[in-house]
């Protein structure tokens, strides 16, 4: 049997129709009918080897929903017919530390979806039945693909800091991770603030969850900040001053990093230690970590803002993901 699939043969390279030969169905894997595939900014880093560790030709989409096909005799937890979804990750060793406590995304021989391993912008994809998580009812499956990458990348700090529901947040970017983080701060009960450059874009994020908006580029607004926040999350991939959103939070809070930045962070040590300020960051999260955020999204009714395309326009959504065009997040279906 063939799979099916989009692939990019070379960096930056248009993706193109590609088959291949999964092979047998190994014990502890399953197969799923992919019906949606979230394309994401970091399948673009993938796609033009941004990391440097691309293997082409590359068969991106690590944002999926679908149905089970098929089931390997040592996965006991799934069945065929059921709806489920595949995140970052598409397998664990299974016996590192880190896998024995359950931070399966933290361990350091996981298998990435995309990154030798053909990924979702397929008509199946193959991994491991522990890195697949049952999608529950209430979760409108058009648009749950993000969730599986995007919301569990701001979902995830507030369950591994404990954040509470009477702490003030503030989320910096309001893009495809960021407009996720305000519905899920302000459903969990927090005080939610966006730090915003985009005056036309106030009324929309005030709708997506936020109670409050900032300017950043006001100085006066942020220096009128100073020493409000309990949290602060940067979801951007750009540099910037650092130091004047450390400025913001409380004694003892928290600057953390989810969005990717290959810049140094220039961070004031005086005001570090005078604060006793956190600097943190994390990756996506673990299969129960995702489990239980889909549970609280569906719970609270909250989901990515989405533009859909279909896989044979695929070349033209990565056009208008790359030139930044997107509200929010684009999701794929056949």
């Amino acid at each position: 049997m063939m799979i099916k699939a989009f692939a990019a043969f070379e960096p930056g390279g248009q993706l193109k129709p590609f088959e291949y030969d999964p092979g047998d169905l190994k014990p502890h894997e399953v197969e799923i009918d992919v019906h949606y595939c979230g394309l994401c900014h970091s399948d673009l880093n993938v796609i033009d080897n941004d990391w440097g560790n691309t293997q082409y030709p590359v068969v991106p989409g690590h944002e999926v929903v679908g149905k089970i096909a098929k089931v390997g005799e040592q996965v006991k937890h799934l069945r065929v017919g059921q709806i489920v979804g595949l995140g970052w990750d598409a397998g664990y060793c299974n016996e590192c530390v880190h896998c024995h406590a359950g931070d399966h995304n933290l361990c350091s021989k996981a298998q990435a979806t995309i990154i030798g391993h053909h990924g979702g912008f397929a008509d199946k994809v193959r991994a491991a039945g522990n890195s697949v998580v049952p999608i529950p009812e209430g979760i409108e499956l058009a648009s749950a693909g993000p969730l599986l990458c995007g919301g569990i990348t701001v979902f995830n700090p507030l369950v591994q800091f404990e954040v509470k529901l009477t702490d003030k947040v503030a989320v910096i970017g309001i893009g495809g991770l960021g407009h996720i983080a305000l519905q899920f701060l302000n459903a969990w009960g927090c005080e939610v603030t966006a730090f915003t450059s985009s005056e036309t874009k106030k009324e929309e994020i005030l709708h997506l969850g936020a109670h409050h908006t900032l300017n950043s580029l006001n100085q006066k607004e942020i220096e009128a900040a100073t020493g409000h926040f309990d949290l602060i999350i940067s979801t951007v991939n750009v540099k910037l001053d650092w130091n004047r959103y450390l400025n913001t939070l409380k004694p003892r809070g928290r600057l953390h990093f989810v969005g990717i930045t290959t810049e140094p962070v220039d961070i004031d040590i005086f005001s570090l230690i005078i604060g006793q300020y956190s600097v943190s960051g994390s990756p996506g999260g673990s299969p129960a970590t995702i489990a239980k955020m889909l549970d609280f999204a569906a719970r609270h009714h909250i989901k990515p803002v989405v533009e859909n395309y279909r896989f044979d326009g695929i070349n033209d959504a990565i056009a208008r993901l790359k030139k930044g065009q997107v509200r929010y997040r684009m999701v794929l279906s056949h």
